[in-house]
């Protein structure tokens, strides 16, 4: 494997980017609850080593080499165009910073961080008045910002896959759904059959077509929050 000059071992653009995202998700999450750490917390170790193989060391590259070496001999496997794999296992000829991975890619970092962004005004407005959480985003699904989560991971993978991530991804989608279910029983506790019909009306994490459609959202009494997220 040649190669004209590693892209990788710039750890100062590791800890940049790494402190950018998370400190951007953070602005927007607001993390308060010993809860809601863990959740950052996981979702924060995944952008480290996601950028970790991105500018630092490129473990799957490595781990691969042998396969990609044989399969695609004329790639720069060290290069750090290379590391877009699926642009390149998927032939795509042209700079892979425009392919249609990456650019999708983009929309789903985009759109999990205006989702979460947005859910949380919602919260913090229900919060200080002492309602649950049915406008915006919650008038769709009931954790607006753990689907935003999964976006935002799920476009990072797209844009660049290393087998750590891919491990990880899993996980942290069960601890989503998870912390989840511990928050809703939460609710349910605090709200009793108010947030059980929320429940009803209202999916988790995937929009019925009613609710995209524009049916009303259900309301809830006034009470403290319905969970975190």
């Amino acid at each position: 494997m040649t190669h004209d000059g590693s892209a990788y071992g710039m750890w100062s653009l590791v800890l940049l980017n790494s402190a950018i995202f998370i400190l951007f998700a953070f602005s927007f999450f607001k993390p308060r609850t010993p809860r809601d750490w863990r959740s950052f917390g996981a979702f924060s170790a995944f952008l480290v080593a996601l950028f970790t193989e991105m500018y630092g060391f490129p473990l799957t590259i490595y781990v691969l080499s042998g396969w990609l070496q044989s399969r695609f001999p004329d790639v720069d496997w060290l290069s750090h165009d290379a590391g877009h794999l699926l642009e390149m296992l998927f032939g795509w000829k042209a700079n892979p910073h425009f392919g249609p991975f990456h650019v999708l890619s983009f929309v789903f970092i985009g759109a999990g961080f205006m989702l979460i962004a947005q859910a949380w005004r919602v919260l913090h407005e229900a919060q200080r008045s002492g309602m649950l959480a049915t406008r915006g985003p919650y008038t769709y699904v009931r954790h607006p910002q753990y689907v935003g989560f999964v976006f935002v991971l799920f476009g990072f993978l797209l844009q660049w896959p290393t087998l750590l991530t891919l491990l990880m991804f899993p996980v942290l989608v069960i601890m989503y759904l998870r912390l989840a279910k511990a928050e809703e029983r939460d609710a349910i506790a605090q709200f009793g059959e108010a947030y059980l019909r929320y429940m009803r009306e209202t999916p988790a994490f995937v929009p019925g077509f009613s609710r995209l459609a524009g049916r009303s959202p259900a309301r809830g009494p006034r009470g403290s929050e319905n969970g975190p997220i």
